[in-house]
């Protein structure tokens, strides 16, 4: 399907109408430049990685595996969440009420190891006052619904989280109304690549052909309805070999999560996977065994070696925004806009040649995103 708004030249085409997509296309049209968007599957968003997600915007508690670089841009990205979302045309489910972090009596070994990962990973002013031990009663009084379950957590009190699929729709919605040129199910290929002066390459792993080094990291979740059980925040479950996160949704909805798979595969969510999140969720809390399962499903992230984002400029008109990983709605506001202010530059003439690259880089907010094409960089 193709919006009726037609554009002979656009200032930018934007390849990928995923999360990262979206957001670009709708920064740049929001700053008055014309802007043609396409994707390879329908407007909500169903083909996207960003479909299967929880959405959670816990940079404090993904620096158990994060490096430095992640948690910023999550803490940053999480403050500006709510100014994107109040500029959209729809409402979206946002809440920023903490995480809450407990584990078996089992399991308790992982703690300190969890601790320990996040104390060295997480920047000081987002461990200062944002990591609060509880024991008991403390942590029965912070969330109810699991009151003499746990006798101890630890409680992330500045963390959100949103709700994917509404984020997707409310784009597409704020595309429609900026006025962008929007080709839903209209994949592109290399080598018909539309008419732009300024190409942002935004496919995940779409974009294979040409960032070679990207991979698929295949991630499987459930959505099912659980009324009676009343999390307030989402809720971490350590474990040793599946650490589970749980994430309330409106209307009695729960995203549950866990694994992480290497390889690019596709098929439906596997017997073993399934069991091994129900079963986890039921063991946080077992009302979860009378919630109804609305939905299996699975994706691949796409990631680079490194297991960061990257902004790679080709020399000419193209800039590739990709990698983003398990991080995509922690991170994508702040991707996306360093994103936009390059793509602005590039096409201002202000940046045309290498040495005019490594000038912004230096002088960018977030400089380690940025990487010009092997093939491009001087000897």
């Amino acid at each position: 399907m193709t919006s009726h708004v037609r554009l002979s030249q656009p200032d930018f085409a934007v390849l990928g109408g995923g999360l990262c997509g979206r957001l670009v296309a709708w920064q740049l049209a929001g700053a008055g430049h014309r802007v043609a968007l396409y994707e390879r599957g329908p407007a909500d968003g169903s083909q996207a990685a960003a479909w299967v997600a929880a959405a959670m915007l816990a940079p404090l508690a993904e620096a158990a595996s994060a490096e430095l670089l992640i948690t910023r841009l999550g803490a940053a990205s999480l403050d500006a969440w709510p100014r994107l979302l109040a500029d959209l045309p729809e409402p979206v489910f946002f809440q920023r009420n903490g995480t809450l972090v407990v584990w078996h009596h089992a399991d308790r070994t992982e703690a300190p190891l969890f601790e320990r990962r996040v104390r060295s990973n997480a920047p000081d002013d987002l461990l200062d006052g944002g990591f609060v031990t509880l024991a008991g009663a403390q942590l029965g009084a912070a969330e109810p619904a699991l009151a003499g379950r746990f006798a101890q957590g630890w409680l992330l009190p500045r963390e959100g989280q949103l709700d994917n699929r509404q984020v997707l729709n409310a784009l597409a919605a704020g595309l429609a109304q900026r006025g962008v040129e929007t080709h839903w199910n209209t994949a592109i290929g290399e080598g018909s690549v539309p008419p732009a002066r300024i190409v942002i390459d935004c496919r995940g792993l779409g974009a294979k052909a040409v960032m070679p080094t990207l991979r698929g990291i295949r991630g499987e979740v459930a959505r099912v309805r659980a009324p009676g059980i009343g999390l307030t925040r989402p809720v971490r479950l350590l474990h040793p070999r599946y650490p589970l996160y749980i994430a309330p949704k409106q209307d009695d909805l729960y995203v549950i999560g866990a694994t992480e798979v290497e390889g690019e595969d596709m098929s439906p969510v596997s017997v073993r996977s399934a069991l091994e999140l129900l079963s986890a969720a039921f063991s946080v809390h077992p009302g979860f065994g009378e919630a109804r399962i609305l939905e299996l499903n699975s994706q691949c992230r796409p990631t680079l070696p490194d297991h960061r984002p990257a902004l790679v400029w080709d020399g000419a008109q193209t800039l590739r925004v990709n990698g983003l990983y398990r991080h995509g709605y922690m991170i994508a506001p702040e991707v996306a806009d360093e994103a936009v202010r390059f793509a602005s530059a590039l096409l201002d003439g202000r940046i045309a040649d290498a040495d005019a690259f490594d000038g912004w880089r230096q002088d960018a907010r977030w400089r380690e995103l940025f990487r010009l094409d092997a093939a491009r960089e001087p000897a």
